[in-house]
């Protein structure tokens, strides 16, 4: 690989798609609001997403919170802690590893449903046709990058995250990660693409997740004092009926 290439993957990629990310992003929510959507086919089927959903969804915290703990967290904060690295790597490729199994077996599920009934296969758009084989071999990737972590010595720690920390200081450690593996260049590349289609796909929708509802203060109910009953004066009967005109008293 060139040295123009490798400053082009992991010096310039990784800021384009974070622009594309972001403009992207405020363009959908400017001119398509209202589809900040999953454009859900609930109605169509709802068995095999009850189960699939959730286990996708959760899954996938998990997965995005062990990277975070992987990527930001540098070894030196740890070690400070006490924490080994074996017993560090033992938790991230249990921990991890499940996390991934769980999210795959979501997807292969949804996927699933979306190919074997009639009315969710008719409703799936021409993104979702390009973003679920791509959200696939990225959740394989990086499932493959765990498992090849038990016979590979290769310390992530020392290198993918040494480079992507060095992103928020505007200076890419190009080598760091042009020296890492090649299962761990793939998933870092399939995922930028997949974040530079983010905006233009129903994947979107992640943005408008309900975290407000975590914080907002509690809604006060109060009763009412018990009192008599109101009644419409249409339907009240009068307590005296009025006489007719020149009836006999």
């Amino acid at each position: 690989m060139t040295t123009h290439l490798r400053i082009a993957l992991w010096g310039v990629l990784p800021y384009l798609s974070l622009t594309i990310l972001v403009a992207g992003t405020f363009w959908r929510y400017h001119h398509d609001r209202f589809g900040f959507t999953t454009r859900s086919s609930q109605l169509h089927e709802a068995r095999l997403l009850r189960i699939g959903g959730p286990m996708f969804h959760y899954a996938l915290l998990f997965v995005a919170g062990g990277h975070v703990m992987g990527l930001l967290v540098p070894e030196s904060l740890t070690q400070r802690f006490r924490v080994s690295e074996e017993m560090y790597h033992s938790v991230a490729l249990t921990m991890g590893g499940a996390a991934g199994i769980a999210a795959a077996c979501g997807l292969g599920i949804l996927l699933w449903r979306r190919l074997r009934v009639p009315a969710v296969r008719q409703a799936t758009s021409r993104s979702d046709r390009l973003v679920y084989p791509l959200l696939t071999l990225v959740l394989v990737a990086g499932l493959t990058a765990t498992a090849s972590s038990v016979a590979n010595p290769y310390d992530y720690r020392l290198g993918v995250a040494v480079w992507f920390r060095s992103l928020f200081e505007l200076d890419p450690d190009v080598p760091a990660m042009a020296h890492a593996p090649l299962v761990y260049q793939c998933h870092a590349l399939l995922a930028m693409v997949l974040f530079a289609l983010w905006p233009f796909s129903r994947l979107v929708h992640a943005f408008t997740a309900p975290v407000g509802y975590l914080i907002r203060p509690y809604v006060v109910y109060r009763s009412r004092a018990r009192t008599t009953p109101y009644r419409h004066p249409a339907t009240t009967r009068p307590a005296t009926r009025q006489r007719r005109a020149g009836a006999p008293r």
